[in-house]
């Protein structure tokens, strides 16, 4: 049975986790940099995408941290393609992956449609949602707790940018074999 997100003990428990240690080497998408005043500048988009990964993870019974990190990989490579030119969707394998995938990219166009009805233009560019991604990258390598059923991550991003206030995972699936 897992844990809810809010339970004491569990909160109580990842205060005391000691994170794994990280060799900057290898530290994914070294060449893609951001600044503080990016973030701030983005925090709309990055809000946004968080927000579409952790709902779609708590949407799906049984999503856990891995699921959300190879959605966000594959995001990654996709909106490198899209700055090189080409048009190529690496979508994951993995269907709860998938489906967090898809709800980002449907985020995404959902920013861009609200941006141009606001403003009249779309500013948001591929660069601009890559460089957001890579940052939610590097926020689930720091909360990375090695755990293969984890919910650190997801736990942080509903409350990083939810307020606290995002759902709850949605209860495992109960399948029954004969």
């Amino acid at each position: 049975m897992e844990c809810p997100l809010d339970c004491g003990y569990l909160r109580e428990a990842r205060r005391h986790e000691k994170p794994l240690p990280v060799d900057p080497k290898q530290i994914p998408n070294r060449d893609i940099h951001f600044s503080e005043e990016f973030l701030e500048e983005h925090e709309n988009l990055v809000g946004t995408l968080a927000d579409a990964v952790a709902n779609a993870a708590f949407r799906i019974p049984g999503a856990v941290d891995t699921d959300a990190r190879e959605a966000v990989k594959a995001l990654i490579r996709t909106y490198r393609t899209l700055e090189a030119g080409v048009y190529y969707e690496s979508r994951p394998e993995n269907i709860l992956a998938a489906a967090i995938f898809d709800a980002a990219q449907e985020a995404v166009t959902d920013y861009r449609r609200e941006e141009r009805e606001d403003t009249g233009l779309a500013r948001t560019r591929d660069s601009d949602v890559l460089k957001s991604l890579v940052f939610l990258e590097r926020v689930e390598i720091d909360r990375n707790n090695g755990r293969p059923r984890g919910r650190a991550y997801l736990d942080a991003l509903r409350l990083l940018y939810s307020g606290g206030g995002g759902p709850e995972p949605a209860a495992p699936g109960s399948l029954i074999l004969p």
